[in-house]
């Protein structure tokens, strides 16, 4: 179902009044949507869309006032600043000067089920004190710049990446409305652990989900991602891009392919991407480092 037209807040800022606004966008597909947003002083009001939007300030607006959906407000906002505007509601918002946001947008139809989980089915936006409010989280914030950053480095980011940092952004807006989140259950069994690692293995040049490897474990995402963590020290992400990078190790030292087949067969987009994630986890880049292994003598010297 589309509100005025529009089906999403993406769709709104791409296609919507706002369009003209819109500085950068990166979507993997309905799971989240990441845009960055500069607006002139005046009335940025919108029609209601189907989206939770977790908005944080990027310059300090000076006086901001309108209805997210949580009562109205009238404030002054610093960098930094966070704000969740509710779904299915026509915002009210007025600026005093011009200002940047960077948004991120979730889906109610991808989300609600994994808002459930993360709180045992107490959270509620009609009744969570966060709700339509301005308030502050260096935990929200760090988690939106590192997938910022990730964003910046490989490009639209990929479904396991993206279902993960809203999970971890969710969790926390859980526990700032005053419904925290269910406690972990401890770590993967041993055949879960097993067959996930497998599974990263035999589809690693895929975009595989946090989705696929939670129900291969039988587990619902939002605690999937949190055991994994517990049983192999690392989210999901952050393991798929280590086998990945071993891969590419493997490929570069024992193969003549192209370094462009090499990042195609370890899931990456371009040699581009590759060399940028290479770089940041082997300290050198991919073209460097066959030469290093094939001829050690020759790169000590």
């Amino acid at each position: 179902m589309t509100v005025h037209g529009h089906s999403s807040f993406a769709e709104w800022h791409r296609n919507g009044q706002h369009a003209s606004y819109l500085r950068t966008m990166k979507s993997p597909g309905a799971i989240l949507d990441i845009l960055e947003i500069e607006r002139p002083a005046g009335d940025m009001s919108r029609p209601a869309l189907s989206d939770i939007v977790l908005m944080e300030d990027m310059l300090g607006c000076s006086r901001v006032r309108g209805d997210l959906g949580g009562g109205r407000f009238d404030v002054t906002t610093r960098r930094g600043t966070l704000a969740i505007a509710a779904p299915n509601f026509a915002t009210t918002v007025i600026n005093e000067k011009r200002h940047r946001l960077r948004t991120l947008a979730f889906p109610l139809a991808q989300w609600q089920h994994v808002l459930d989980e993360a709180a045992d089915g107490r959270f509620s936006f009609d009744t969570s004190c966060i709700y339509g409010q301005v308030f502050d989280s260096w935990k929200i914030r760090s988690a939106v710049r590192n997938l910022w950053a990730l964003c910046e480095e490989e490009g639209a980011p990929s479904r396991l990446l993206a279902r993960a940092a809203g999970c971890e952004i969710l969790a926390e807006l859980c526990r700032l409305g005053g419904a925290p989140f269910a406690p972990a259950k401890g770590g993967l069994a041993p055949w879960a652990q097993r067959r996930c690692v497998e599974l990263m293995h035999a589809r690693l040049a895929e975009d595989l989900s946090l989705d696929e490897l939670a129900a291969e474990a039988q587990l619902s995402p939002f605690h999937f991602a949190r055991m994994f963590k517990q049983s192999l020290g690392a989210p999901p992400r952050v393991y798929l891009t280590r086998l990945r990078v071993e891969k590419a190790c493997e490929l570069l030292e024992q193969t003549d392919l192209p370094i462009t087949q090499i990042a195609f067969e370890v899931g990456y987009s371009s040699n581009q991407v590759l060399a940028r994630v290479f770089l940041k986890h082997m300290r050198m880049n991919p073209s460097d480092y066959r030469r290093a292994v094939r001829e050690p003598t020759r790169s000590i010297a």
